[in-house]
């Protein structure tokens, strides 16, 4: 039996501590916050996306960083797995668009609920409101931790589980970075990530509030199109958020941070360019007396229309019988493409994850344990690791805490 200390109470903890217990360990964790799960707690609004119940392909088509690594992960303790396991807690789950796996319930809360009461069913010892300093090393391997109280702990294997830096309210201030840093690791460079974005145009930000539904959104660096997604968006009072461009800021940050990018809205992807300017045609026929600003209410809804309008260059007073066939089209044109100038990814505070993290060229995929310090082990978001939205960030964590919490 040895003893097993985790930095971290949150999702990839609580799991690592399970599995390390039911193996028959002393298992310790180490929680700076008042609770366990304070981040898990928030996740997909509340109700707790707790995994996707696509296929493999799926799975790794997701891992935006270093999918190869988790193929050992992802096998060794699969989404359905991570179902059963919740399942065989109490936590009956549903499957929702997407493939998204909830808790029936839509509470979080049952989630943590249901591992807190496993932990102590194992006698695992939960340390509240401990904040641990330092890692030590000694003779090459793992030796202790270190308190901010000034307390030293020996243990005979850490799992580093203390996520990345987003939503630093809930206790992620990159800890682990620096526990990585202080023992030798790479650890590679961090940005917010699953985040909404900042965009230039001012005309942009006066739609705050305005959510679109059923869009197809486009970006581009130069002429190269990096990104495509159809669905929902919404516009705020800096830019743009909602699960399209959150889904984007995944893919496209590491360019944003060198210069800004072109998002094109298709505002009327059902249509054509041609059905689209028939359509646009068959209304200015039916209100051909009136003014143009007066004549295309049933396209927008009504806080986009004073800027479509803007943008269009045609006269607002003119009358729809005097706009020419240019004029007409490249409203049309508008429409199919509506341009935002995307310039920076809000910050860590708004993130759902950091991308970036310990290098896993320095970690053992089939265990999780360093290269290079034996005894320590890294997992869950402070690894190199990230994902789309949509389940598979958790798995990631579910995956990789399993293997630290049946290989310590």
């Amino acid at each position: 039996m040895s003893k097993i200390q985790i930095i971290g109470g949150g999702a990839a903890g609580m799991m690592a501590g399970i599995f390390a217990a039911r193996n028959g360990h002393e298992v310790h964790i180490y929680e700076k916050n008042e609770k366990l799960g304070k981040k898990l707690f928030i996740t997909g609004k509340g109700r707790c996306n707790i995994t996707n119940a696509g296929d493999m392909d799926t799975l790794f088509a997701s891992v935006l960083t270093n999918p190869k690594f988790l193929y050992s992960g992802f096998y060794s303790f699969t989404n359905e797995q991570a179902i059963n396991f919740f399942e065989e807690l109490g936590v009956k789950t549903k499957v929702e668009r997407g493939n998204r796996v909830f808790p029936q319930s839509d509470h979080s809360s049952d989630v943590i609920g249901a591992m807190q009461r496993e932990l102590k069913r194992l006698h695992t010892q939960i340390h509240l409101h401990c904040n641990v300093k330092e890692i030590r090393v000694k003779d090459g391997r793992y030796h202790s931790l270190l308190l901010s109280d000034g307390k030293e702990l020996e243990g005979d294997a850490c799992i580093v589980a203390t996520g990345g830096v987003s939503y630093p309210a809930t206790g992620s201030t990159g800890d682990g970075y620096r526990f990585a840093r202080e023992s030798g690791h790479r650890v590679t460079e961090l940005l917010p990530s699953l985040v909404p974005v900042e965009a230039k145009e001012d005309d942009v930000k006066a739609l705050q509030g305005l959510s679109l539904r059923n869009v197809n959104a486009r970006i581009y660096d130069g002429k190269k199109k990096i990104y495509e997604e159809f669905g929902e968006m919404l516009f705020t009072h800096y830019g743009v958020s909602g699960p399209v461009i959150i889904s984007a800021s995944s893919v496209i940050g590491k360019v944003l941070k060198k210069r800004s990018l072109r998002l094109l809205i298709d505002l009327k992807p059902a249509l054509t360019f041609e059905q689209l300017d028939a359509r646009v045609l068959r209304d200015f026929e039916e209100n051909r007396n009136k003014q143009f600003k007066n004549a295309v209410d049933k396209l927008f809804p009504a806080k986009l229309k004073p800027v479509m309008i803007e943008r269009s260059g045609i006269d607002p007073e003119k009358k729809v019988n005097e706009v020419s066939r240019e004029e007409r089209q490249h409203f049309a044109a508008l429409i199919k493409n509506f341009e935002v100038t995307l310039v920076k990814l809000r910050d860590f505070k708004e993130a759902i994850i950091t991308k970036g993290g310990v290098d896993v060229k320095e970690i053992d995929p089939g265990t999780m344990e360093s290269r290079l310090v034996p005894g320590l082990y890294f997992i869950g978001e402070v690894l190199d690791l990230d994902a789309l939205t949509g389940g598979f960030n958790l798995q990631i964590a579910w995956s990789t805490a399993y293997l630290a919490g049946i290989s310590v």
